[in-house]
């Protein structure tokens, strides 16, 4: 008996939401980023959302105030690192509706309970076809795309239809006119530089389903990408994240080199393990070594990586960016995103923008 009570007060709390819907509420027809047509609510007033990065384009979109309950990664995990969660404290308030990261497991009967409007999910249209059949809820697949540019079709696409969703379609037009003249003003800064004029440029120690140390990197990195700087790992023709021999980088010896903060630590460690292949870098001889801002934590987040982009184009090419506070543009670009100026607690909790030369003595 005590197994099979939990099912039916599901079911029971289920039909009651399917009964109200019907009777009261008016829908319309929408197709999400993963071709599915579902019908949604013509007003939302409660949402949840399931998977990396499906809560930030609710805050994005200034409607934290709908979200009636959220995963236990943002109670549990380090808010610091995603904007979108440290604008919002009062996140750590609400109703837990299951556990959250890369495969996410809802907890549909509390979900039922708090009865949302509408529930969004990341990029797993099979997980939100099962939500959707158990629950009665409609069920919104949204998406960032491809993570190598920040302009991406499917991202714009989902603040669109997210915006439409929960009427903040004036909103929604303004973030994607904002990424779409930022984009703008960083690419038309650095645009017609000759090839032989630009500084080899390598960005090491990203994060990949955990923290790496310098050997991990991309070449479609987008700060880098949409600088048009030459990466050296471009060499390779590999997109997404790879992990490069020593050897390699040896062998590529970059002018320049940024780490991500995220995993600063690491790259420490090892460099008082391996001082000799680090002093053979001439960017560590030189001292032309940079910290930047980690942005992939719970999926992209988009404001840090444009403020990264802003940091990265001073250091680069400091006469294009001699009219940029690079701190005053990352607090301005992350408050359009997330409503509040955070650059100083990303740089107290990661170092911030800034030469690492002092750190590898």
């Amino acid at each position: 008996m005590r197994k099979i009570l939990p099912v039916l007060v599901l079911l029971l709390l289920l039909s009651g939401c399917s009964e109200k819907s019907e009777v009261e509420r008016s829908f319309v027809k929408i197709v999400d980023m993963a071709g599915r047509t579902v019908e949604v609510p013509e007003k939302v007033e409660r949402v949840v959302a399931i998977g990396p990065g499906a809560l930030r384009f609710v805050v994005y979109l200034n409607a934290a105030d709908k979200v009636v309950g959220v995963e236990d990664a943002e109670i549990y995990w380090d808010s610091a690192g995603r904007p979108y969660r440290m604008a919002h404290p009062e996140f750590s308030e609400l109703p837990v509706i299951g556990k959250g990261g890369p495969n996410p497991v809802p907890n549909l009967e509390k979900i039922a309970e708090l009865n949302p409007d509408v529930i969004f999910v990341t990029a797993n249209p099979k997980l939100a076809d099962s939500i959707q059949e158990k629950t009665g809820i409609p069920t919104v697949v949204v998406s960032y795309g491809s993570f190598g540019k920040f302009d991406d079709e499917a991202f714009i696409g989902s603040i669109t239809l997210v915006g439409k969703i929960l009427d903040k379609e004036e909103r929604a037009e303004e973030i994607v006119k904002f990424l779409k003249e930022t984009v703008r003003d960083l690419e038309r800064r650095t645009e017609g530089i000759p090839e032989d004029k630009k500084l080899r440029v390598y960005v090491g120690a990203l994060s990949y389903k955990g923290g790496h140390g310098i050997e991990s990197t991309q070449c479609d990195f987008p700060p880098l990408t949409v600088l048009h700087a030459k990466n050296v790992v471009c060499e390779a023709d590999v997109k997404g994240i790879i992990f490069v021999d020593k050897e390699k980088l040896l062998e590529w010896d970059p002018d320049v080199i940024f780490i991500d903060e995220g995993n600063l630590h690491l790259v420490k460690a090892d460099f008082e393990k391996n001082k000799e292949f680090y002093m053979s870098l001439k960017a560590f001889r030189e001292g032309r070594i940079y910290g930047i801002l980690p942005f992939n934590f719970y999926w992209t987040n988009v404001e840090i990586a444009l403020a990264d982009a802003y940091f990265i184009g001073k250091v680069l090419y400091p006469e294009r960016f001699a009219d940029i506070d690079v701190e005053k543009k990352a607090d301005e670009i992350i408050e359009f995103f997330v409503g509040k100026k955070l650059y100083g607690e990303l740089a107290k909790r990661y170092g911030g923008f800034k030469n690492l030369a002092e750190e590898f003595r």
